[in-house]
């Protein structure tokens, strides 16, 4: 299994994946087709807990700005860590700007809905 990078533009964020259990999305996102672009992404992950994946897996979410269907996608994402978090050790950090109200209110509102996921609140 190969490792994934997708670089960050003005309307997508930057997208790394490790097999060494990194996953890191850092950026805005509001892309044009929020499916199509993360569709990569969404199979790395799944093939990445099907195969081997490490023995901690690290996600590493700083979104400072998403629109209603990267929300929707991050929620699939984040059903997707949690179908596999039973059989694996998952830590999300949700990474924001102390000034970035909406941000913050984001990540509490996923740690609400996904009380079996180990979110964690950072501000930078």
């Amino acid at each position: 299994m190969e490792n994934l990078k997708l670089e960050a533009t003005k309307y997508t964020p930057g997208i790394t994946l490790t097999t060494e259990g990194i996953i890191s999305l850092v950026g805005k996102s509001y892309p044009e087709n929020t499916f199509e672009f993360y569709a990569p992404m969404i199979k790395w992950v799944e093939e990445y807990f099907e195969n081997n994946p490490a023995q901690t897996t690290i996600v590493n979410m700083e979104i400072i700005y998403f629109n209603s269907s990267s929300s929707k996608l991050f929620f699939d994402f984040f059903d997707l860590l949690e179908e596999n978090s039973g059989e694996h050790n998952i830590e999300i950090n949700w990474i924001y700007d102390e000034e970035n109200e909406s941000a913050e209110e984001a990540g509490e509102d996923f740690i609400e809905d996904f009380e079996n996921l180990n979110i964690k609140l950072v501000v930078k």
